[in-house]
C-alpha cells in the first residue's frame, strides 16, 4: 500500500489517480500512524511552503514522515512536498522550519524579466539517469510545472535534474530512498506516468 498524504493539499485526488492508473494500491492517510505500515509514501503539494509546513505539524506528521524515510522505503515528495523537504524557505517571510532532509533552503526566482509563476512545460535536463524514478525517461524530456519558488541544494550531488525558467534550478532530488521533483508527474501525461510507474515498482 502506497500511503498518498492527506493534509489539505488541493491536488491530492489527481495524484491518486495517477498512482492508481500505473498500478499503484493508494490509501489517503491522515495520521503518522497509518504510514508505518506502507511500503511507500507520497507527499504531495500545492500552494505556500508555511501553510503547507504547518498543516502537517498539526496533524502530527512531520516526525512520522522523518521516521519513515528513516526506514529505507520509497518516499517521493511533488511540488511543496518537495520544498518542505528542505531546512527553510524564504516564500511570504517563511517563518516555519521543513524537514531537513535535504539541506538547503527555498528561494524565488529572480526578477529578470520572466512570469512568475512558472505555469506550464518545461524540459528537464538529467544530470543522474542511475535515479529509479528516472528509468526510461530521456534527458530533455518535458514536465508540468506551477511555482514561483524553488529549493537550492546545499548539496550538490542530490540534484537528479535541472530546468532552465530565467534561473536554472534543482527540478528534482534524490538520494537514497528518498526522490522529490518541482513538478507535477501526475499532470505531466507519458512522462509524469512513467516515473510514478517507476515508483510504484519500487514500493511492490
Amino acid at each position: 500500500m502506497i500511503a498518498l498524504l492527506d493534509y489539505g493539499a488541493g491536488n491530492v485526488r489527481s495524484v491518486q489517480k495517477a498512482l492508481e492508473a500505473v498500478g499503484g494500491e493508494v490509501s489517503l492517510v491522515a495520521s503518522a500512524g497509518k504510514m508505518r505500515d506502507a511500503s511507500a509514501v507520497v507527499l504531495p503539494g500545492v500552494g505556500a511552503f508555511d501553510d503547507c509546513v504547518n498543516a502537517m505539524e498539526k496533524q502530527e506528521l512531520l516526525d512520522g514522515i522523518r521516521e519513515f524515510i528513516n526506514t529505507g522505503r520509497p518516499f517521493l515528495g511533488i511540488c511543496v512536498g518537495y520544498q518542505a523537504l528542505f531546512e527553510s524557505s524564504e516564500e511570504f517571510n517563511s517563518c516555519a522550519a521543513g524537514l531537513g532532509v535535504f539541506e538547503g533552503n527555498v528561494v524565488r526566482f529572480s526578477d529578470n524579466g520572466i512570469k512568475v509563476p512558472q505555469i506550464g512545460w518545461n524540459q528537464v535536463k538529467i544530470l543522474r539517469p542511475e535515479c529509479p524514478v528516472l528509468k526510461g525517461i530521456p534527458s530533455g524530456s518535458y514536465f508540468y510545472f506551477v511555482h514561483s519558488y524553488f529549493p537550492q541544494p546545499a548539496e550538490k550531488g542530490v540534484v537528479a535534474t535541472r530546468t532552465t525558467y530565467g534561473d536554472t534550478f534543482a527540478s528534482s532530488a534524490w538520494r537514497d530512498n528518498v526522490f522529490a521533483t518541482q513538478f507535477h508527474p501526475e499532470k505531466s501525461q507519458k512522462n509524469g506516468l512513467r516515473l510514478l510507474k517507476n515508483f510504484v515498482e519500487l514500493a511492490s
